[in-house]
Formats: structure tokens, C-alpha cells, sequence
């Protein structure tokens, strides 16, 4: 019997180490092949499409990948088998490398996994009522916000021309595009103006604007009871947009705007003006990296939490309306991200001044009957200047750095009063478009797309809800009654 030389191991598996001329390729390397695919499958896992979304993947015709090559696979890149190629073997992965690829892999997909989760949790903050009743008095007001116009879908508001009705009223020729309003204009012996309402700020807590109705529709929200706050938010806050607006890459025209004259940065998820479906707002290199640095920011992470936390104590059918729709969204559009993790809102915008003094303007591609946070910051005399105008209302609200105030901005006309010469003014706001709320109405689908679904029944009931929309969005805000005897549903 001839002589194997088999080789017996511990596990009683033979082999024979035959004497043969080893098959090299010098254009292949196992190792490499096999690294090179777990780091596919992991990027394949990291951005793994939702099977129900249409990504616009591009054709490729059927004849052309036919006759394609790939390099390696060549005819006349065969490998020689004769003894003149080398001897060195390639190496195969070690098991170590294989586990680390994998744990590696693993990793990724929990981060993904973690994110999703972190994006679609949009619990609401546990309600305080006990801060409902140490609130400063409530600003009651005639206006009766149902009767505010907005565009005939009821998601978002009316377009306006930079004009509010006082001054269309009384044939103001400069309607608006200039912060030229200043409070003597409405306070003085012979206001210009008249009929307008200050309201002073009293100290650090909560105020809420009533309208004829009893309905809590705006709020001078103050800022976070501690007594630390401007040292360890406002200031880091005010120092970080400062940088920001040395940093950022914003062209002059871009600081020349319907809402005024400085640089705004914007971050975060919309839908609207021209957008085939809902995605994240594009930046440029340098303004992503600086919009990443004050996302980050500890002092925006607790602004943003701070509003949150408002918006959910003061407004909770709304803030729950929201947070139904987005988390819907989230779960759908697993490749985008919240400005915050701690906010409801899905955008965000960073108003560098440095003399942040807006123009009369509606947001109006924000939710209709939404809220929109408006925070405050720099250096500046409050009770000179940077007021807030409401202007359908007939109110003139101190508005001090520090605080935060919430209004529809999208049915609202307002503006500021400007600030004082070597002042500093900044702000930062937090809204959702109201697109995005229809898009998720729509079956996650255009309007166009939505009506040509239709039946002929369905369109009529679809302009019916449309009418009704405006009425029993407004609806959602709370009474003063209800926040204060915790009988909200």
C-alpha cells in the first residue's frame, strides 16, 4: 500500500501535506476579497433603503451588463499557473480578523437600530401642572384666532407680501421691509399706531396669551428656573454664534432676506417649495460642520429641551398631534435625523445677526395652526428694543435674551422693534413645515400623486376636510381652564 504521509490531528482528522506547485494569481488576494466584503455588507446594512421607498435608482439596461467585464475576470488577465510566478501564497483571514469584522458589523447595526429608535421615541415630557399654576397672569386678548386666514388646505399658512393689515389700512408705503417700527411709533404722544398693547416681562416663568376664546395660542415662555441660566446657556449660546457667523460661508445676497438683514443657518427635515419628497435641508461643507458644532452645543441642546418641555406643559393635544406624525415620519425615513433628540420640532434655524431684527413677515411654510419656538439671545436693552410684534393681535411683547416665545407663526404677521446702535442681537427658532404633516396625511405621497388616487367621493370629502382643517387644528390648543384643572384629552 503506498504511503499517504496522511498527518493525524487532536481531532482525528487526517491530511497529507502533498509536494505540489502552488496556483498563485497575482491579481487576487483572498484576504483582501474577504475584508472587502464584510465592509460591503456593512455599508450594505448601514444604508439598508426601506423596502417601500421609491429611491429613483437609475436604470441600467439589461444588454449592457451583459457584455460588461469585470477586471479580474479578463481572458487576458489569466492567471499564469507556471512555476515562474511566486511562491508566496496569499494569506487567508485570520479568525480574529473575521470576528472583529463581525463584531464590527454588529456594532453598526445597533447604532442604526439605537438611532432609529432614538428618532421615532417622541414621548412627551412628563406634564407639570404645577407650573400651569405659578404661571404670571395670562395676557388676555379679543383676537380670535379662528378667524385668522390661512391657505385653503389647512396645512400651512397665506404667503403675505411683507405687509401686515394695519399698514395695508392705512396705505403705508413701506410695507414692512424695514425694521423702522420703533415703540414710539406706538406708545408716543401721537402714535402712528395706535390701539397696541405692551406687554411688559415680569420675571423668568411662563405667560400665557389668550385669545377671545380662552385658548392658550402663544406664550411667553421665560426661561429654565435656575438661577444660573444666562452664565451656563445664553452666554456659551451667544459665544457660539458669534463663531458661528465668523465661520460660516453665507453670500452677502443671502443676508439680504424677507425677513431682514442677517445670516440665517438651517438645519434639519422639510418639505415644501419645489421638493419632489420630504429630505434633510442642504449645506454646503463649511456650514454643515458649523451647524454640527452648535447642534452640539450643550447650551442649544438644553434650548431645545427647554422648548420641548413648554410646548408639551402648555399645549399638549398639539404637542401629541405632532409627535404622532413625526414619529410616523421618523419610522418611514430611517436616513433622517431631528436637529435635536431632545425636540419635537424637525428643523431649526440659527439667525447670526449680528443685529438679528426681523421684518414683517408669516413663516408660512410652517404648520398652519403649529408652534414655532422662538428664542432670543445677545446683549441688548429688552425694553428698548427687540420686541416682538404680533400684529393681527395688536400686541407688543418684551422679549429679553434668555427666553423663549411660541406663536403660529405661520398665520401670524410679526416683526421686532430694532435694537440700539453697538447691540447685539441673535435668535434661534424651531419649527416643522406644515408639507410634512401633509405628506404623511397624503399616504407619504405627493398632493398630485394623492388627488389622482382619488374617487370622485373621496375628492369631495378630501375639500371638505380641507375647509375644516384650519377650525379643528386651531381647536387643539387648550383652555386656561383646562391646563389649570388637568382635564386635557
Amino acid at each position: 500500500m503506498l504511503d499517504m504521509n496522511f498527518r493525524v490531528t487532536r481531532s482525528g482528522r487526517a491530511f497529507s501535506p502533498w509536494d505540489t506547485d502552488p496556483i498563485n494569481s497575482p491579481l487576487f488576494d483572498i484576504a483582501t476579497a474577504v475584508l472587502l466584503a464584510v465592509d460591503a455588507a456593512e455599508d450594505e446594512d448601514l444604508a439598508e433603503p426601506d423596502a417601500t421607498e421609491d429611491h429613483d435608482l437609475p436604470e441600467v439596461d439589461a444588454t449592457d451588463t451583459a457584455t460588461q467585464e469585470t477586471p479580474m475576470l479578463r481572458a487576458t488577465d489569466a492567471p499564469n499557473h507556471s512555476k515562474d510566478v511566486s511562491s508566496s501564497s496569499a494569506a487567508l483571514p485570520t479568525r480574529s480578523a473575521c470576528d472583529k469584522a463581525g463584531s464590527k458589523r454588529r456594532r453598526a447595526q445597533a447604532r442604526k437600530s439605537l438611532a432609529v429608535q432614538q428618532h421615532t421615541n417622541l414621548q412627551p415630557p412628563a406634564r407639570q401642572p404645577q407650573h400651569i399654576k405659578k404661571a404670571d397672569p395670562a395676557v388676555k386678548t379679543r383676537f380670535q384666532l379662528m378667524k385668522e386666514r390661512v391657505a385653503s388646505t389647512g396645512w400651512i399658512g397665506l404667503r403675505d407680501e411683507g405687509q401686515s393689515k394695519q399698514e395695508e389700512a392705512v396705505g403705508f408705503e413701506e410695507p414692512g421691509w424695514s425694521p423702522t417700527h420703533t415703540l414710539p411709533e406706538f406708545f408716543g404722544p401721537k402714535p402712528k399706531w395706535p390701539g397696541f398693547k405692551l406687554i411688559k416681562y415680569l420675571r423668568p416663568c411662563a405667560r400665557p396669551i389668550l385669545d377671545a376664546t380662552g385658548r392658550v395660542f402663544a406664550l411667553s415662555g421665560g426661561h429654565a428656573n435656575d438661577p444660573n441660566w444666562m452664565r451656563d446657556v445664553h452666554d456659551p449660546a451667544v459665544e457660539a454664534m458669534e463663531a458661528a457667523r465668523a465661520q460660516c460661508k453665507v453670500p452677502e445676497a443671502r443676508t439680504y432676506h424677507r425677513r431682514g438683514n442677517f445670516a440665517p443657518l438651517t438645519a434639519g427635515d422639510s418639505y415644501g417649495g419645489g421638493q419632489t419628497q420630504p429630505g434633510a435641508l442642504v449645506n454646503g461643507v463649511i456650514n454643515t460642520a458649523v451647524l454640527c458644532s452648535l447642534m452640539s452645543n450643550i447650551a442649544f441642546i438644553r434650548l431645545a429641551g427647554f422648548a420641548t418641555g413648554l410646548f408639551a406643559n402648555w399645549s399638549p393635544r398639539l404637542f401629541d398631534y405632532y409627535a404622532t406624525h413625526m414619529r410616523k415620519f421618523y419610522k418611514r425615513y430611517t436616513h433622517l435625523r431631528r436637529p435635536f433628540l431632545n425636540s419635537i420640532w424637525s428643523a431649526c434655524t440659527f439667525n447670526l445677526g449680528p443685529r438679528t431684527c426681523c421684518l414683517g413677515h408669516r413663516d408660512f411654510g410652517n404648520l398652519a395652526f403649529g408652534w414655532c419656538a422662538i428664542t432670543a439671545l445677545g446683549h441688548y436693552d429688552y425694553t428698548k428694543g427687540g420686541h416682538l410684534i404680533l400684529w393681527d393681535c395688536k400686541l407688543i411683547l418684551e422679549f429679553p435674551p434668555g427666553t423663549t416665545l411660541f406663536i403660529p407663526s405661520a398665520a401670524l404677521f410679526h416683526s421686532n422693534i430694532p435694537i440700539g446702535i453697538g447691540e447685539r442681537r441673535y435668535s434661534f427658532t424651531q419649527y416643522t413645515a406644515g408639507g410634512l404633516f401633509r405628506w404623511i396625511e397624503h399616504g407619504f405621497q405627493s398632493e398630485e400623486a394623492y388627488f389622482a388616487s382619488l374617487s370622485p367621493e373621496d375628492r369631495v370629502r378630501e375639500s371638505a376636510e380641507a375647509r375644516a382643517r384650519w377650525g379643528s387644528g386651531a381647536g387643539l390648543f387648550c383652555t386656561l381652564e383646562e391646563l389649570e384643572t388637568a382635564t386635557v384629552e
